[in-house]
Parts: C-alpha cells; structure tokens; sequence
C-alpha cells in the first residue's frame, strides 16, 4: 500500500510538470505550480470523477494508478511525444506492480522478472 502511494504521488507530480511544460522552462513559479495542479485536479474530476484530496490516500493512488488517468491527463499534455512517454511509463508501472505486490516475486510471477 505504502508503495502504491509513494509511486501515485510521483505520478500526479509527474503529471503537474507535465501540463506546465517543465521540460521546456525549468524556471516555473509557485502560482505556476498551483494553476497546474488546480488545472489536473479539475480535468480528473471531470473525466475520472476523482474528487481532489489533500493528502494522497490508498483509495485515490489506486484509481490514480491506471490507464484510464493516464489517458484524461494526456488530454491536457500538448506534445504528442511527452503524451506517448507517459502512456509507456503507466504501462510499465501497471506491468510491474505484481512483483512488488508479491512477497516471493521469484515464485508467483518469475515471468515478470
């Protein structure tokens, strides 16, 4: 659980960065960085019906966590080539989320491994 909500506040952090361009202008400001985050809260409740939250939680980091999210917050991403490096970076998070679930990953998914 706690790695499940360590990995969906990256993403959301991730997913901030994202609309505002960063990788563009590194040099953004804190009313930058607040517009960007009310910007992702309102699309995910509007596409997702995720109700924004003030500290991340299990509930919210597992409905944040799919493909589904990934796709809304695409919406709001302007560069096709960004769009596609987050779509693969979700599926490679949801193709290994079974062997850290997993106690012996060895044992019960040694095909993931």
């Amino acid at each position: 659980l706690h790695c499940d909500i360590g990995n969906a506040a990256e993403f959301y952090r991730i997913f901030q960065l994202e609309i505002g361009e960063v990788y563009k202008n590194s040099n953004a400001t804190k009313e930058d960085r607040k517009k960007w985050h009310s910007i992702l809260d309102k699309h995910l409740r509007k596409k997702m019906n995720l109700k924004p939250i003030m500290r991340m939680n299990g509930n919210f980091a597992r409905k944040l966590m799919t493909k589904e999210t990934v796709d809304a917050v695409c919406e709001l991403v302007r560069c096709e080539e960004r769009q596609d490096a987050l779509k693969e970076l979700m599926d490679l998070y949801l193709k290994m989320k079974p062997v850290w679930r997993s106690s012996c990953p060895a044992k019960e998914c040694p095909e993931l491994l």
